[in-house]
């Protein structure tokens, strides 16, 4: 792999416990919530979003592991903090097991017409990996905006 996983796996730490600090922010009476309505998700539904895009695209697609992942479910979940906490430290496990995996050279060719989607067709094993960063990113943010309109900051 050319990213150095040690550092991928920072960021990636960095975002999902970040999602989790956001969660505990808000505490299980407001994790829920969707700020405005259905056309928005609540932190808990973006946090497990996040645990099934790292799941999905450095699993299945970077290394052709079976996935049964239900993205639309993802949204409409539901969990309390102390179950966000665990589910982002099973995602954390496999993501270490994945990026090790990946920087092994053990990436699978079975996915490979998935990962020219990634950012100008460069299906390189870094730019899968940088995608899953943005991503995480990315609805980290949706999730403190989120925060924001339910405590009224």
């Amino acid at each position: 792999m050319d990213l150095a996983s040690d550092t991928a796996s920072r960021y990636l730490r960095h975002a999902l416990d970040q999602l989790v600090a956001v969660a505990a922010r808000l505490g299980d009476e407001r994790v829920n919530l969707r700020p405005h309505g259905e056309a928005t998700n609540s932190v808990a539904a973006l946090t497990l979003h996040c645990c099934g895009v790292a799941e999905f695209w450095l699993g299945h697609v970077g290394l052709g592991r079976e996935s049964s992942r239900d993205r639309e479910a993802e949204f409409s979940s539901t969990a309390t903090v102390a179950e966000l906490r665990a589910a982002v430290a099973d995602t954390l496990g496999q993501v270490d097991r994945d990026l090790a995996d990946l920087a092994a050279g053990g990436a699978s060719p079975r996915h490979a017409a998935s990962r020219q989607h990634l950012l100008d067709g460069d299906g390189s094993d870094a730019s899968l990996v940088l995608h899953v960063v943005e991503e995480l990113f990315q609805h980290l943010g949706h999730a403190e905006l989120t925060a924001d309109a339910l405590l009224g900051s």
